[in-house]
């Protein structure tokens, strides 16, 4: 494991940047930030049963982040998202689901996302031993010609009865598939909380109209924020989002409402101002936001995941939910991933913008 100095030294020529920005258009005095209490602080006064607040506890104050207000979360469902084969084939004990659990629990994460089948097969032997977070819906791509679109792979119940804290969903806001999406998770939210469980969002744009001229405005800083605005609106508990790569999207698609404030007083082209915008929309950060690890790139992984989680917390973000730069790897090493991505939330020197 290196040491908190050595992990930002990754940051290259960006640590100045990264470090000692200062957040002038959104200052920290608007947001709520992680801390300790915000189980308290933000649940305690919202409709959330007594048994979802204990769900959200259990997420919150387990393994090397736990009472922090930080999250690290292991994901595993590429699988079915980006099939088994290619996503595996790195690392083949992974098609056995055991090892996804025993990596979350040797990595000290607050807990292990995964499919419906995967998590049911050792919900006896771990769910009291790591908090589970079922994912619901999938995209599947064995479809020809591939389609892209959510489906509903599980029930809430199902998840409540093999003892799950939490279930996870992905809404593809701008796909045409959308509405449906929108109102599926919703219910399902619904019913997720009225069985005491807590809500993970899956919070993505998706649409082939968001690149434009070369450039992906799937991950711009105004659609994901207004996708993220739209994710707490259905009640999700936590938003996992990716980290934003521009800005400007309905500008220079020209859909949807915008206003040249957005763009000037709300928000700079550096990525930390960007991804305050999103938390932002997650009700100023009273309701969590984590950013995703993304695709694993070979040697490039350890540098991009801390660069990703120095931003995502200066920003007020919650933690990573990181799963390919991590399993696509030897075991070791993908525990020692991700705990040098939590090395960066437990330091105090690495602080709020």
């Amino acid at each position: 494991m290196k040491d908190l100095r050595q992990l930002l030294d990754l940051l290259g020529d960006e640590k100045d940047s990264l470090l000692n920005h200062v957040c002038t258009k959104i200052t920290k005095e608007h947001i709520h930030f992680p801390n300790p209490n915000h189980i308290e602080t933000h649940f305690l006064q919202s409709n959330r049963k007594a048994q979802s607040i204990r769900s959200l506890t259990q997420l919150y104050n387990h393994g090397r982040l736990s009472n922090t207000g930080y999250l690290s979360i292991l994901p595993v469902d590429q699988g079915i998202e980006h099939t088994a084969g290619s996503s595996f084939s790195p690392n083949p004990i992974y098609f056995d689901p055991e090892n996804i659990v025993k990596l979350a629990l040797e990595a000290g994460c607050n807990a292990v996302a995964s499919t419906m089948g995967g998590l049911a097969m050792l919900s006896r032997k771990y769910a009291h031993k790591i908090p589970f977070v079922v994912k619901i819906n999938h995209n599947e791509l064995l479809t020809y010609p591939n389609k892209y679109d959510q489906i509903m792979f599980g029930s809430v119940r199902d998840a409540w009865n093999m003892g799950a804290v939490a279930v996870g969903a992905t809404v593809y806001f701008g796909s045409a598939e959308s509405d449906r999406q929108i109102i599926e998770v919703a219910k399902a939210f619904e019913q997720a909380h009225n069985l005491g469980m807590a809500t993970i969002l899956w919070c993505y744009s998706r649409n082939d109209a968001f690149l434009k001229d070369g450039v992906d405005y799937n991950t711009a800083a105004d659609i994901t924020g207004q996708a993220n605005y739209l994710g707490v609106s259905i009640q999700a508990d936590i938003i996992k989002q990716k980290l934003p790569t521009n800005n400007g999207g309905f500008t220079a698609i020209k859909f949807a409402k915008s206003s040249p404030d957005m763009y000037t007083k709300l928000a700079s082209d550096h990525p930390i101002d960007l991804c305050r915008y999103q938390v932002l929309n997650c009700y100023s950060g009273r309701i969590s936001m984590i950013n995703s690890g993304g695709e694993s790139k070979g040697e490039n992984d350890l540098a991009q995941a801390i660069k990703t989680a120095v931003i995502n917390k200066r920003a007020g973000g919650a933690g990573m939910i990181m799963g390919r730069k991590a399993f696509q790897r030897p075991f070791s090493e993908g525990v020692e991933l991700i705990h040098a991505v939590q090395e960066i939330y437990l330091d105090k020197e690495v602080s709020i913008a």
